[in-house]
């Protein structure tokens, strides 16, 4: 049962991801009453927020996004002070398997929270987490002929993620202009933490590294071969080599723009305590390829040569492939006072040392 509100509230959709795990620590060092909805499963989602479960500042709250009467019902029951979404399908690759499921989370949830703010909690803030992903394959120039993206580059979605995330956007917008609710989206660039979700590339490379490192330990002598890494040793029956599988990726030369969830969490936060509703870029301002990625993390491990241990798998490949992303953050930091903290380089090495642990423990 929910408990009697209390203190200033948030009320956070999608509470067990990445991003909302360190909304949830954030708002509770500000000493907020934090309800977080998650979507019922089977299966155990709630590693991230773990170490907070048994906080008396934090309430979880069993709620499906895509339910309208269930979302009237949380929003008309807590009427937050602020009201963040952070719930979707949130896989590019998956979002081509599944158009209607992902445009169902991702635009028609949105909308349910938005008209339950409407109708029964008028002053509650709302943001809406969209993403770069709706600028596509567009971006725009400057003077000096440099690329970059901000609130004012035209969108062109190339995924159904991207359109449904879209439409979400424009129905804040459109919220805000038309009922002059606090509603605002923070468009964020690539979100990394050691809380990535493993189906995303940035973790699938660090918790390869992570396994591999953990393995090597006990091989040293590494033949690489075509598909997999073997060991030789003094038998002649190959079948008996122990084997690691190399890392399998897809098109590793298309450019990101990856930040800390930490930064993008703090300007969100600010976004929500600003004068006025807005839409904000939330990105490094700096862009590198996945090959970039590949290369800073596998020298956490002392490897160079990192190309011999990944084999290119066109399956992975997206049927239209977002190229070049890099936020210009410009309006985030002038009117907000919004700057990213933790570099690049601080990213990856937090991602694969966290991964390395975790592999060896569960290695014993």
């Amino acid at each position: 049962m929910l408990k009697q509100k209390q203190k200033k509230s948030v009320l956070i959709w999608g509470t067990t991801g990445q991003i909302a795990s360190y909304l949830v620590e954030m708002y509770l060092e500000k000493d907020f009453k934090v309800y977080g909805v998650k979507r019922r499963s089977s299966t155990n989602t709630l590693w991230r927020i773990e170490h907070i479960l048994n906080n008396p500042n934090f309430e979880l709250i069993e709620g499906d996004i895509t339910d309208s009467a269930n979302v009237h019902n949380i929003t008309n029951l807590i009427k937050p002070d602020y009201c963040i979404n952070t719930a979707a399908q949130s896989h590019v690759g998956t979002s081509f398997d599944q158009p209607a499921y992902t445009f169902n989370v991702n635009a028609n949830g949105v909308l349910f929270i938005l008209e339950s703010i409407k109708n029964c909690s008028r002053q509650t803030r709302f943001i809406q987490f969209s993403t770069s992903e709706m600028m596509g394959d567009n971006y725009s120039i400057d003077s000096n002929g440099e690329m970059f993206q901000d609130e004012t580059t035209y969108f062109s979605p190339v995924s159904p993620y991207a359109v449904s995330k879209l439409a979400a956007y424009h129905l804040t917008v459109l919220y805000r202009k038309a009922y002059n609710l606090f509603s605002c989206n923070n468009i964020n660039f690539n979100t990394e933490s050691p809380r990535r979700g493993e189906e995303f590339v940035t973790k699938k490379i660090t918790k390869w590294i992570g396994e591999f490192e953990r393995w090597r330990k006990d091989h040293q002598d590494l033949i690489l071969r075509k598909e997999e890494i073997s060991i030789p040793r003094r038998m002649n029956n190959i079948n008996n080599m122990p084997i690691f599988n190399k890392l399998r990726l897809g098109n590793i030369n298309t450019y990101r723009d990856w930040s800390h969830a930490k930064d993008i969490c703090k300007g969100v936060i600010l976004a929500l305590e600003s004068d006025k509703p807005d839409d904000y870029v939330f990105g490094s301002g700096k862009t590198q390829t996945v090959a970039d990625f590949c290369e800073l993390a596998f020298k956490q491990i002392g490897i160079n040569n990192w190309k011999d241990f990944i084999v290119i798998d066109p399956k992975f490949y997206r049927p239209v492939e977002v190229e070049f992303l890099k936020s210009r953050p410009e309006k985030a930091k002038n009117i907000l006072g919004w700057q990213p903290k933790i570099t690049f380089e601080q990213l990856v090495k937090e991602m694969v040392e966290y991964d390395i642990k975790k592999a060896n423990e569960h290695g014993g």
